[in-house]
């Protein structure tokens, strides 16, 4: 009999299926099934969510659900940041569970990326491990690698689990640290060239802000095989065209995400409805891309 404690009033129907495991071929031909490859952020905020969804119970998994029941033919990916959970307590943990859950169980082919930015000694990084991999049934977790190899391969050691690592990031202070010199070459590059030998590193990807475009050639030089997923689409006004011309490899290997400007296209009773034609904009961008790459 299986017990799931504070979860215990999820709804039939969003209880877990048998537990799958999604390889780098199935994503990649999730890309040419869908001609899409956008990775959607689920970054909820109460404050900015429609009013009547917080009237009712629920309101944080009742706007995930929305905006996956009208968005899931477009997106290959949903990327919930767990901080927006976390800062609600156990309620917000609820609802990150019960939004995995309800992926899971009715878009399967949908890949989860958990946007944790965890990183700890061993055991500690076990832990995280099956708490996002096990518990929440994430198929990704977002990882800080700079505290070396004994903190990312706890998360490569579960099978069929990716671990995403920071790379070269979008914010402002990535020049503190991933951009400083590393010898001959910086900091970020030096993480991505040593990250390629650890055990496991085929199931590696690489967080690379879509803000720096032209860093892309570099990074492929290093790591032509390994998926990259690109935050500042939309919002941080990154550049779609400029990534894709230098990050795309053979199989696409990009997960481009946007989060505020779909989720957030409108705050009135059509803000899921809206939030598809955002996401649609995109996707049709990136079927031209695909197209002209004759990917689709």
């Amino acid at each position: 009999m299986t017990i799931y404690g504070p979860w215990q009033n999820i709804e039939k129907c969003c209880l877990p299926t048998k537990k799958q495991e999604m390889t780098q071929q199935e994503l990649t031909e999730q890309i040419k099934k869908k001609r899409s490859f956008l990775c959607i952020g689920l970054d909820v905020d109460l404050e900015k969510i429609p009013d009547f969804l917080k009237m009712g119970e629920e309101p944080i998994f009742k706007f995930n659900k929305a905006i996956i029941d009208q968005t899931h033919q477009l997106a290959v990916a949903y990327k919930p940041n767990i901080a927006f959970y976390e800062a609600y307590g156990l309620q917000g943990w609820q609802a990150l569970k019960k939004t995995v859950e309800y992926i899971k169980t009715n878009f399967p082919e949908i890949f989860i990326i958990a946007d944790a930015k965890r990183g700890d000694i061993g055991n500690t990084s076990t832990r995280y491990a099956k708490a996002f991999f096990e518990e929440l049934q994430a198929d990704a977790l977002t990882i800080a690698p700079y505290m070396g190899k004994d903190s990312v391969e706890p998360f490569l050691a579960f099978k069929g689990k990716y671990a995403v690592l920071l790379a070269l990031t979008s914010n402002p202070g990535s020049e503190d640290f991933q951009m400083q010199p590393a010898g001959e070459e910086a900091l970020f590059e030096r993480v991505l060239r040593q990250s390629l030998q650890y055990d496991n590193s085929e199931r590696l990807m690489f967080v690379v802000g879509a803000t720096k475009p032209e860093y892309f050639k570099g990074i492929r030089a290093i790591a032509p095989n390994n998926f990259l997923l690109v935050p500042g689409i939309g919002a941080q006004g990154g550049d779609l065209r400029g990534v894709c011309k230098y990050g795309m490899n053979e199989q696409c290997g990009l997960l481009v995400n946007s989060s505020r400007s779909i989720i957030y296209a409108s705050q009135a009773r059509d803000f899921a409805e809206a939030a598809r034609i955002q996401a649609g904009e995109l996707q049709e961008e990136m079927e031209k891309i695909l197209r002209g790459k004759r990917f689709a």
